[in-house]
């Protein structure tokens, strides 16, 4: 018969507590703070980049019209709808004139009857010089009775102060016919103006274009420069884009482009950059973009958003590690070097991106050095870390 092995108290209580410390030491190795974390690596390589840049735009014409009255009024009709197709010079809107055909009216009245005054003054300056004429004529010929003794010196004086009569009444005439004339030319302005005032009440469209809004039904009282009817030339939409500044160095006018619609999200249509803005957006931090369709869909709507993703030029020779490898630490950017098995974190001066996701390294690497991809928790230098292919995979060769 076996006896039991009795052991004193003192020493199942050491037995316990070693037990119990060795697997808290295990569990601190395992998984707490003393555990080794599994890290995936890859080296540092030179190769090339072709960065490339995406935003959201919408889509804009790039010729718009406004169409209103230059003076307050009320809309008498409006000819066009929505969609409707216009050609330059088509009629689309009227303001109703009130008064200005009256206005008009009188104004062409005066006009010919200053040009009734301009014929009147032109007749009595012809009567007058051809009795300034005669009395020029008649004083000659009495100076020469005169010098002969024939006629007194009085007679004379007398033709003479009819010749001086005569040249006032033509200088009189002359001036009269100035002024008619100018009351003409004042007339026919106020003409013309009145005219033109009622000519600009027809709402004619400037150019070629499609009718996107309607603004103001007849009976509306709108004030001047107010819109009647907004027109938008379709083939000149481009995609209004915003793209972040950090990324955009390089951008040139005539970059390829790719379009994704809204409308269409499975397709996507070649574009090119035709206008890059002066000026930024401080506060979103973007730049401002325009790019054009090689050639228009149909069916494309204003206002619609569209993906634009822009090709920049390539970057060759260039160091190289994946985007995921990126990490920040203490307010930088860098990465985890491998260094002796260990971590250590390297701030780096990062450049070009490619949509494949490699990343440019201007400067904190070199070829061949070995940092960190992914990890199952976050690092810290010098920290255990065990390296694998895969966080689910085998350890690395």
């Amino acid at each position: 018969m076996i006896k039991r092995l009795k052991l004193p108290r003192q020493l199942w209580i050491i037995l316990v507590g070693v037990v119990l410390l060795a697997g808290l030491a295990w569990a601190a190795i395992q998984g707490g703070p003393l555990a080794t974390t599994r890290v995936t690596v890859t080296k540092v390589v030179r190769g090339d980049v072709t960065p490339g840049i995406s935003g959201i735009g919408t889509l804009a014409a790039q010729r718009a019209y406004v169409l209103g009255p230059t003076v307050a009024g009320r809309v008498q009709r409006v000819l066009v709808d929505v969609g409707d197709t216009v050609k330059a010079g088509q009629l689309l809107a009227e303001m109703e004139p009130v008064d200005l055909d009256a206005r008009s009216a009188a104004a062409n009245a005066s006009a010919l009857r200053a040009a009734s005054a301009v014929a009147a003054a032109e007749a009595q300056l012809h009567d007058a010089r051809s009795r300034q004429k005669l009395a020029a004529s008649d004083l000659r010929r009495n100076l020469d009775l005169g010098s002969k003794g024939f006629l007194s010196a009085s007679a004379i004086e007398a033709k003479r102060q009819q010749l001086e009569s005569a040249d006032a009444q033509l200088g009189a005439a002359e001036a009269t016919l100035t002024s008619a004339r100018q009351d003409r030319l004042r007339l026919e302005a106020e003409l013309s103006g009145t005219r033109q005032q009622r000519g600009n009440l027809r709402l004619l469209a400037t150019a070629d274009a499609t009718v996107t809004s309607r603004e103001a039904e007849p009976g509306s009282t709108v004030v001047a420069g107010q819109a009647v009817l907004k027109l938008a030339d379709m083939a000149s939409l481009r995609v209004r884009t915003r793209l972040d500044q950090s990324r955009s160095a390089g951008l040139r006018s005539g970059q390829a482009a790719r379009i994704v619609l809204r409308s269409r999200a499975g397709e996507s249509f070649p574009g090119r950059l035709v206008r890059i803005d002066p000026q930024s957006d401080s506060v979103t931090e973007e730049r401002l973009v325009d790019v054009a369709f090689e050639r228009l869909p149909d069916g494309m709507t204003i206002g619609e958003l569209a993906e634009v993703t822009l090709q920049l030029p390539t970057v060759t020779k260039a160091l190289l590690i994946p985007n995921a490898a990126l990490r920040q630490h203490d307010g930088r950017s860098g990465v985890w070097l491998l260094n002796g098995g260990r971590p250590r974190f390297v701030a780096v001066q990062t450049g070009a991106r490619g949509f494949d996701g490699a990343v440019q390294v201007r400067d904190g690497l070199q070829e061949g050095d070995a940092v960190i991809v992914y990890s199952e928790r976050e690092l810290a230098d010098n920290q255990r870390i065990e390296v694998f292919t895969s966080l689910n995979g085998g350890h690395a060769p």
